[in-house]
Formats: C-alpha cells, sequence, structure tokens
C-alpha cells in the first residue's frame, strides 16, 4: 500500500511532467544553475552580471570592469532549507507548512531529475533536522517523509530565529558552492539580513517567502479571538473596526517595506507565494524568471 510521501510524490511528478517538461536545459542540466568552480576566462562586465564575479585586479589594472567565467558543474548539490515553525502552521485551506512542504518535494525531484544530489535541513526553535545530500528519487521520496512528519515541539513561546536557521544552513552547506532554497514566512526576529547575505555569499540562493493572504489584508470576519502562533498570546479582537483595520494595514505596509529592505540588503530577490495560489504555476513562472535573468 502507497504511503502519504509516495502518493505526494507520484502527484506532483505527474504534474511536473506535464508543466515543466521542455523547459529542462539538457539531460542534466537543472533549472538553475549554480557558477561552478573551474575559472575559464575573463570576459567585460554587464549590468546582468553578478557584481561577486567582477575579477577587482584586472578592473584596476584595465580601469574597467571585467567579470570570471566558470566551468559549470555538470553536477551540482542543492540544499532544501524549510521553516517548520509554529507560525508555518498558520493558514486557511491549505496552509503555509503544506505549501511548503509540496514545494519542497517539487524542487527536490525537479533538482533531482537530472542526477544532482538534494539534501535538507528542516528547522523549528530549539530544534532541526538535516538530511545529507545524495541523489536519486528515494533521496527525495526520504526528504518527502521527513517532511509530512509532525515536527518536534520547538521552544514554547518564543519568536522564529531566522537568523539561527541561517547560520545552520551555512555551517551544514560548507564543503562546496551549492544551491540553496530557504523556504520561510520569515516571521520572527529581525536580525536574519546578514546572515542571509553571508549565504549568499558563499551559494546560489533562491529566497521562497511563503505567506497567506490573511496576513497581507485582515478578513472582516466581525468579533474573533485570535492567537500569536509564535508566542500563544491570545487577543479579543473586532475585524469590522476600521479604525483597527486601517492600524494593521499600515503594520502590513511597514512590515513588507522592511522584508523587502532586508532581502536588498542581503543580495537577494525573494519570491513571494500566498497559499491561494496554483503551486505548479508559480514554479513554472519561477523558472521562466530564472531563465531571463541568466540571459
Amino acid at each position: 500500500m502507497a504511503t502519504a510521501s509516495d502518493r505526494l510524490l507520484r502527484r506532483l511528478e505527474w504534474r511536473l511532467g506535464r508543466r515543466l517538461d521542455g523547459r529542462l536545459h539538457g539531460a542534466y542540466r537543472t533549472l538553475w544553475h549554480g557558477s561552478g568552480i573551474d575559472f575559464t576566462d575573463l570576459r567585460a562586465y554587464t549590468t546582468e552580471d553578478d557584481v561577486r564575479h567582477i575579477d577587482w585586479n584586472v578592473t584596476a589594472r584595465l580601469d574597467e570592469p571585467f567579470v570570471r567565467q566558470y566551468t559549470e558543474d555538470r553536477e551540482m548539490t542543492a540544499w532544501l532549507v524549510v521553516d517548520r515553525s509554529a507560525s508555518m502552521r498558520f493558514g486557511r485551506a491549505a496552509g503555509k507548512e503544506s505549501v511548503a512542504t509540496e514545494l519542497a518535494v517539487a524542487l527536490g525531484r525537479l533538482v533531482a531529475r537530472g542526477g544532482n544530489r538534494v539534501g535538507a535541513i528542516l528547522y523549528d526553535n530549539g530544534s532541526h533536522q538535516v538530511v545529507p545530500p545524495r541523489a536519486g528519487r528515494d533521496q527525495v521520496l526520504r526528504i518527502t517523509r521527513e517532511l509530512l512528519r509532525t515536527p518536534a515541539a520547538g521552544v514554547p513561546g518564543a519568536t522564529t530565529d531566522l537568523a539561527a536557521m541561517l547560520r545552520l544552513a551555512a555551517s551544514t552547506t560548507t564543503q562546496r558552492r551549492s544551491l540553496v532554497f530557504v523556504m520561510s514566512d520569515f516571521i520572527g526576529e529581525q536580525d536574519w539580513d546578514r546572515p542571509l547575505a553571508r549565504l549568499t555569499h558563499r551559494h546560489e540562493v533562491v529566497v521562497i517567502r511563503v505567506v497567506d493572504p490573511a496576513e497581507l489584508e485582515l478578513p472582516d470576519l466581525g468579533l474573533i479571538l485570535v492567537e500569536d502562533a509564535e508566542t500563544g498570546e491570545q487577543l479579543l479582537v473586532d475585524t469590522s473596526d476600521p479604525l483597527l483595520r486601517g492600524r494593521l494595514a499600515a503594520q502590513v505596509g511597514a512590515r513588507e517595506e522592511a522584508l523587502a529592505e532586508g532581502m536588498r540588503r542581503a543580495g537577494v530577490d525573494a519570491h513571494r507565494i500566498t497559499t491561494d495560489q496554483d503551486l505548479l504555476a508559480t514554479l513554472v513562472d519561477m523558472v521562466r524568471r530564472s531563465g531571463r535573468r541568466r540571459r
């Protein structure tokens, strides 16, 4: 009898095959490319280039920016860093945790199709699990099983330490340059931009922020009891109060601006996925955007 992890992986494989076949770039290449490790040549800098690849010695001698080119590895290692804290269990219909799980499995299978290795870091405050990278469908199935398990209880009453999650990712992925997917709602302590920048300095990082529409615009449900998923604090609020809705909208705007600024400081373009979106359509759009950036 097929397990829940088997059924989920098979369903996503079928949908991936229909939606993404023809978008893969060769038999072994993946949709996102690392820089490789073998230097091959220099060329003049263009506005689409990553500034981290500028050769400053050559630039200083010629008084014109030049970038280093590298041979792309035929095989690569990808890491799935998944936030499994209490706030990720919030959401109507398919909650944020469910969306992050399906997205991680889809990305893992997509990367593994080219014979690449996939590993995972599943994080909650006070507990984490590391699945070492390996190749093959069985590895993706193992990650799927771990993602479907109920996460161990984190530190009660504590907000998510996103900086600790990113430092864990940096210390775990030290062996070689990798492709790192970070999936989180980014609700927690706000000192994550520097650890994210350090992770980005070493690896190609794709940040995927999972949010629920109710976190962006408060639904008018009358008088309700709300609970902070991270701290457990409860509060009775009137969601139809225009003053309350105005204050919350201002707070959401300020939070979104602060998140965007933190991503800019870290040098990352974050993808935002809401729980009511078509997951595979969003993944296809990410592939398209990645392809345009490479060209």
